[in-house]
């Protein structure tokens, strides 16, 4: 991992986000994998200019494929990270309104 810009790859938009979004003030992100909770936080602060009071994260395995016998996975579906931050209660993300 060289910069904070290269951790974070994309929010993660789901009915469950979108309840954390608007009653929790909590955020998802699909991360690096070798992203550290602390280096995720930095890197939401810097690029949000916002307050993290904590990241909590969920390593989620990859998807498994069955075709007839033959068990594998989808190299797609690689495992992913998903940190979800709650932010101060007065803090929004405007970039991540959808």
């Amino acid at each position: 991992m060289s910069t904070i810009y290269d951790v974070l790859h994309r929010p993660i938009v789901t009915e469950k986000s979108n309840y954390q979004n608007s009653q929790l003030h909590q955020y998802t992100f699909e991360v690096a994998g070798d992203a550290s909770k602390t280096l995720v936080k930095d890197a939401i602060e810097t690029l949000f200019d916002v307050d993290v009071l904590r990241v909590n994260v969920i390593n989620v395995p990859a998807g498994a494929l069955a075709v007839g016998r033959a068990v594998g996975y989808l190299s797609a579906a690689a495992p992913i990270k998903k940190p979800s931050s709650p932010l101060q209660r007065a803090t929004r993300l405007k970039h991540l309104k959808g």
